[in-house]
């Protein structure tokens, strides 16, 4: 079936004017992009874009469904201290409650105008055959494209930090010492199976690889992912110089930069996506775009964990891909593209007093939309309205609040949209949303779903809840004290 969307303005790559053009689509893809009015045959369906802008659906980089549940648990935890309560604020999660929570995340994303994302899904102590299964699911059930892959470590937390076991009193090290890992070629064959049986669309779903950490990993398992995901044609997406407790593992442990050793080890390439990549320095920006790789831009994670600022602006003149992500809710709360474009941009500014190195309206927008589909792998085949591309749309109103007066759309969208302002959203040129909600969705059946959930895992969780407590105050002092140790690379706004 052929569409015509009619009557409305363009805002994408190339096109940031916001000027006046009709989109034709056939089945799911663009088929070209018109002037106003032009004639298109009669056996096509008009759809009426009159007083709507028009722009690609966002694209989130970075993403964890299965902690979708997990949002407004915590205040006041650096990463170190959110990675430590994962057993509890992540644990007990059977197959259907993984399907509830990365649903719950793809119907916030897909509300907010969102269309597609890179999940790194969380299993607890190993992937699962079902677990990626009922992610993969959620994501078709609600219509989100996504490359889902494991997040896997097979070195414990408290194991990848130098000393920190060491600085724990007896009892608590006792019970650090006997904690294990799932060795890496039990999580890599449950990987392979689900690579070797993918029975999605790969248009819509795709498999990757997350061996979550540098040092959470053993080199062993680092080469073994780089060679799987090689094997197969997947992507590899890992959280690097996140914080400055990482950053300064890495000359630790490896004589290097945590980049620097990926980067030995054979890891870094086109298929390569950081997330985060705060505490990078200036070889390591060389290293990632000599590669070809992507970076994952997570700013509104970046600040609500204390973590830094990553240097955008360096990172795009260096030439590396860069995209925008939410993280996942346990530390940034919620799935709002908008948002973590705005904050992409606004962030950029508290470097230097220079507007002139300071990320425009369009470097984020082009971020968020073009960047981040090359960091999920699909750069030719969603992020910009374009012949060729799926017709992944978000309408907005221009009569919403949002844009009145309506003065540069682009700026409207980079510095006021906050996802108000949607009407519709498409995916694959299939309606959605509508009036800014999805489609067949009985909300307050999820809620009272997602509720008694929730109490179950309350009870469920409760002496893992009270086991990480316990490690809390030593896992702060240990490593607030470390990143006050001098490193190279600075990424705190404040030096007091």
């Amino acid at each position: 079936m052929k569409q015509l969307i009619q009557g409305g303005r363009l805002l994408t790559a190339g096109r940031l004017d916001g000027a006046y053009a009709d989109i034709l689509i056939d089945g799911d893809t663009i088929a070209a992009v018109l002037p106003p009015g032009e004639n298109v045959g009669a056996d096509v369906k008009r759809v009426d874009a009159t007083g709507r802008l028009l722009m690609p659906g966002l694209i989130n980089a970075h993403t964890h469904g299965t902690t979708a549940l997990g949002r407004a648990m915590a205040d006041r935890w650096s990463l170190e201290l959110l990675l430590n309560a994962y057993p509890w604020t992540g644990g007990g999660r059977t197959a259907e409650i993984k399907y509830l929570s990365t649903r719950i995340g793809a119907l916030e994303m897909l509300s907010k105008g969102c269309t597609a994302c890179y999940d790194l899904a969380a299993e607890i102590p190993a992937p699962s055959v079902e677990g990626l299964d009922a992610v993969a699911r959620a994501y078709h059930d609600v219509g989100l494209r996504a490359v889902i892959a494991p997040m896997m470590a097979d070195t414990t937390f408290y194991r990848a930090i130098p000393g920190l076991i060491a600085s724990m009193p007896a009892e608590l090290r006792e019970k650090a010492e006997a904690m294990r890992a799932t060795p890496y070629d039990v999580s890599l064959a449950i990987c392979r199976t689900v690579i070797e049986n993918w029975a999605w669309d790969r248009d819509k779903l795709r498999p990757a690889l997350a061996p979550t950490i540098p040092h959470h990993c053993t080199d062993d398992f680092i080469v073994a992912c780089r060679d799987l995901a090689k094997a197969h044609g997947i992507g590899v997406q890992m959280h690097v110089a996140e914080s400055k407790v990482q950053a300064l593992v890495g000359p630790r442990k490896y004589d290097t930069t945590l980049v620097g050793h990926l980067h030995k080890l054979g890891m870094i390439g086109p298929n390569f996506t950081a997330a985060h990549a705060i505490w990078i320095d200036d070889d390591d920006m060389g290293r990632l775009a000599d590669a070809g790789a992507s970076v994952a831009h997570n700013p509104g994670s970046n600040m609500k964990l204390g973590s830094g600022i990553g240097a955008a602006r360096k990172m795009l003149d260096r030439g590396i891909n860069l995209g925008v992500g939410t993280d996942g809710c346990l530390s940034s709360d919620n799935q709002n593209m908008f948002e973590a474009m705005r904050m992409a941009a606004f962030v950029s500014r508290v470097h230097g007093p220079d507007p002139q190195q300071w990320l425009t309206a369009a470097e984020a927008f082009e971020a968020a939309t073009k960047g981040s589909a090359g960091a999920l792998g699909m750069g030719n085949l969603i992020g910009q309205l374009a012949p060729g591309f799926k017709a992944d749309i978000v309408f907005l109103d221009l009569t919403s609040i949002n844009y009145i007066p309506l003065n540069e759309p682009l700026l409207h969208v980079v510095f006021v949209e906050d996802g108000t302002g949607i009407d519709r959203v498409m995916v694959g040129g299939q309606v959605l949303v509508e009036g800014g909600k999805v489609n067949g969705v009985d909300m307050s059946r999820l809620a009272d779903e997602t509720t008694a959930v929730m109490e179950q895992l309350a009870k469920v969780n409760v002496g893992a809840k009270d086991f990480v407590k316990a490690f809390e105050p030593v896992v702060l002092d240990y490593c607030v004290g470390l990143a006050r140790e001098p490193y190279h690379v600075h990424r705190f706004c404040g030096h007091g």
